[in-house]
């Protein structure tokens, strides 16, 4: 199982996911194959980070002023509900998950029982949880694997999306993103010189950056 305490409190979480999905869509044009991907806060709807690595594995994050909860499926993991000969969630991902967190899921395009791993932090917790589930000797949750996506600092982020996208990036840029520089047309330049500028901006514009 994948450890998790790694994990920054989720206003940062919250930022980091919204800066990926920003480098993300500056260096690609196509939404479609973007990595990372942000809906900010709207009115009552929580803000909503999605991984999806385009091979069947996903996390969605949903931040609101409840707290904030992670929900990953690893289509390989003998924890998907696709493992067995009946369609079911393992037994105990989300029994202990608190309701007013839990009830996020419920979006059609989240797809709330596509699910291997659930982890969450109510507004005053000092740690992320996950619920206690009996997994069978050597199963794996993908929690490991998929949280490992959600990159941490712009050095690792510069190494993955230089072999996503097939670029070099300067880290400096990445770095100043990462630290909160705002993004100027200067910035979309030197990381991707034919992005269209001003329609780049209206997108960083639309996921709140």
């Amino acid at each position: 199982m994948g450890n998790y305490d790694f994990l920054p409190e989720p206003d940062a979480l919250n930022k980091l996911m919204q800066v990926q999905a920003a480098l993300d869509l500056i260096l690609c044009e196509e939404d479609w194959l973007r990595y990372h991907r942000f809906t900010p806060c709207r009115g009552t709807e929580a803000a909503m980070a999605k991984i999806d690595n385009g091979s069947g594995d996903h996390l969605f994050i949903l931040f609101a002023p409840d707290g904030a909860i992670l929900k990953g499926f690893d289509h390989e993991s003998s924890l998907s509900p696709h493992a067995g000969e009946d369609y079911v969630i393992w037994p105990g991902i989300y029994d202990q998950t608190p309701l007013v967190l839990l009830d996020l899921l419920d979006d059609e395009a989240i797809e709330k029982d596509e699910v291997t791993f659930c982890i969450w932090r109510e507004a005053g917790d000092t740690s992320w949880r996950k619920g206690q589930i009996a997994v069978p000797d050597g199963a794996d949750d993908g929690s490991g694997f998929l949280l490992g996506t959600i990159r941490l600092t712009p050095e690792q982020y510069v190494d993955w999306a230089e072999d996503y996208f097939d670029v070099e990036l300067p880290l400096e840029i990445v770095r100043g993103i990462y630290e909160g520089y705002p993004i100027k047309e200067s910035t979309i330049h030197a990381l991707n010189p034919e992005r269209d500028v001003q329609g780049t901006l209206r997108e960083l514009q639309e996921i709140g950056m």
